[in-house]
């Protein structure tokens, strides 16, 4: 069955769609034509049917209705590409045929309310396949043309068709509709589910995206609230990681090669960054940079990302990346800061605040391989690490400063 089907699609498809249209169009185009191809046999049977009953006027009309069948799978699509305008050619043609079918029998009752069967159609297919507008409008013909036929009945000339026959013909329509009409209600409750779904999967890659750049709290708020993202944060612990000696080595790479490098050496950082509850700030060039205690505050915030240092000191020291070892210079400092969001485009969630500055400065003040921390953060974590004291260094803007090389937990 779904072998027959597929073959039926293929054919329609040949004569009544365009390959270079998208699926969706192409898809309305060959129902468009297979909804009068298959109706064919349909009206084959009644048009030897009303010529057996001398009523060739009917008969003609029945195939008329076939050639015009044909014309519109085989024919019309030359000429009419446009899918509203060959759909509005059609629906044209259906009005016609059925209202030339009820006058030619003397009314609504000989012709077996084929009218009212068929011509409700067209309003169907265009609210499912177009605007509401353009449905209205075809509702309103179907109304406006039986109201006609009504209206002329009395002076129609009288057909004395058989009782069976009339019951024959209206049952058959009866079904025939019911068929079409469950038909085109499943396929708008199919697009309708289709729609729902890539527009599930859509959202879940907007979400995904959201997220990835912004912390799950800020984007909360930049979806649900109108305002200014800023928060002061008292106690935040910044970690910024360079590495040594990244120009001349980049110098020697191809652009390829060096972008390579850092996505496989910064997805780690990452992947370290989630498994500690931390938030990754940005990367600037060959510069990583990671805060905790934002947006979420925590206590331990000190100490959870002197920990992450030291494993991205142990990764970075044992592994070989693309036939290079690297050394990375890694500082950190603690104090209070600014974090939010600035901007209406390109958007990225950042912080601002002295203790920032002095974290970076603590990085390209730092030797190779080695964590440099304040003394603010060597307060918070010199009950838990082992702490090497540098001595006193001058800072740029800060001037002396004390400073302590970690070395490992204790």
């Amino acid at each position: 069955m779904n072998n027959m089907v597929q073959l039926l699609y293929t054919f329609l498809f040949h004569f009544a769609a365009d390959p270079s249209e998208s699926d969706d169009v192409s898809a309305k185009k060959v129902i468009l034509a297979g909804s009068h191809f298959l109706v064919i046999p349909y009206l084959l049977a009644f048009a030897f049917l009303y010529y057996y009953l001398k009523e060739t006027i009917t008969a003609l009309i029945a195939v008329c209705y076939i050639v015009w069948s044909l014309a519109v799978v085989f024919v019309i699509p030359k000429f009419q590409k446009n899918l509203e305008g060959r759909a509005n050619v059609l629906g044209t043609g259906v009005l016609i045929v059925m209202l030339a079918f009820t006058i030619s029998l003397g009314g609504f009752e000989n012709s077996s309310y084929v009218l009212p069967f068929f011509g409700l159609a067209n309003p169907l297919i265009a609210l499912i396949n177009f605007k509401p507008r353009d449905a209205a409008f075809w509702l309103a013909i179907h109304i406006v043309s039986i109201l006609v036929v009504f209206f002329l009945q009395p002076y129609l000339p009288a057909h004395n068709l058989p009782p069976l026959v009339l019951s024959i013909v209206f049952i058959s329509n009866s079904i025939v509709m019911s068929v079409l009409y469950f038909s085109i209600f499943v396929y708008f409750i199919n697009q309708r589910d289709e729609a729902f779904r890539l527009l599930h999967v859509e959202r879940e890659k907007s979400e995904k995206l959201l997220l990835n750049i912004l912390p799950q709290d800020i984007a909360l708020i930049l979806k649900n609230e109108d305002r200014v993202i800023a928060d002061h944060f008292p106690n935040v612990s910044i970690l910024f990681a360079d590495v040594v000696n990244f120009t001349p080595m980049s110098a020697q790479m191809t652009p390829i090669e060096l972008v390579e490098l850092l996505n496989e050496v910064y997805s780690y950082f990452d992947m370290l960054v989630e498994k500690y509850g931390l938030e990754k700030i940005k990367t600037i060039g060959d510069c990583y940079m990671v805060a905790a205690g934002v947006p979420r505050r925590r206590l331990d915030h000190a100490l959870v990302l002197t920990q992450l240092a030291l494993d991205i000191r142990d990764y970075v020291s044992q592994h070989e990346f693309h036939g290079h070892f690297l050394k990375f210079r890694i500082g950190l400092n603690s104090g209070s800061v600014v974090a939010g969001v600035i901007g209406q485009k390109k958007f990225a969630y950042d912080l601002w605040g002295d203790a920032v500055n002095t974290a970076s400065r603590m990085e390209s003040h730092s030797a190779g391989g080695s964590i440099q921390v304040t003394e603010a953060t060597y307060d918070l974590i010199k009950e838990e690490f082992v702490c090497d004291p540098r001595g006193t260094i001058q800072v740029k803007g800060k001037g002396e400063m004390p400073v302590w090389f970690v070395i490992e937990k204790r």
